[in-house]
């Protein structure tokens, strides 16, 4: 009976695997990477906001061609970056430029108030007009303080 059981098993996994191995897959590709957030200063509300070093500013783009699937940006700490009192005023903005590097498009993001040591954004899927380059910014109190680019090519 065990033995039974486990034929039976092994036939069940492989006809799964086959299916795997053989089920149609859209192409797809990707880009990550990240960036150093140089240390600075800045006051908000009198008070004096330190970014020490140990902040990384990373951008994540999935897709196919001009069409993108998924997009985020975001600030990683870790270290001595980790301790700090974060990031207060910050927005990330997505930016599209053509091979030119012609900026054609700008998805700014919303202005948070709030101090966050690991600010975040996702972009919502699209489809790019030209080729060129998208790229991620963080601004923290109205200063762009990091970017990161990725090349979209056919």
């Amino acid at each position: 009976m065990a033995t039974q059981y486990a034929s039976r098993l092994v036939v069940a996994l492989a006809a799964a695997s086959a299916l795997v191995l053989t089920s149609p897959s859209q192409a797809q590709a990707g880009a990550a990477g990240s960036t150093p957030v140089q240390t600075f200063e800045y006051t908000v509300g009198g008070a004096t906001m330190k970014i020490p070093t140990g902040c990384m500013f990373s951008h994540i783009i999935r897709g196919d061609g001009k069409k993108i699937t998924y997009q985020n940006a975001g600030v990683d700490c870790a270290f001595i970056g980790a301790l700090s009192s974060g990031f207060c005023n910050w927005r990330i903005d997505f930016t599209y430029a053509d091979t030119n590097n012609k900026t054609y498009k700008t998805s700014r993001g919303a202005t948070h108030s709030e101090c966050k040591i690991d600010p975040m954004r996702n972009n919502s899927p699209q489809t790019l007009p030209r080729y060129g380059k998208a790229c991620a910014h963080l601004h923290v109190n109205g200063v762009q303080r990091a970017s990161q680019c990725h090349h979209i090519t056919k």
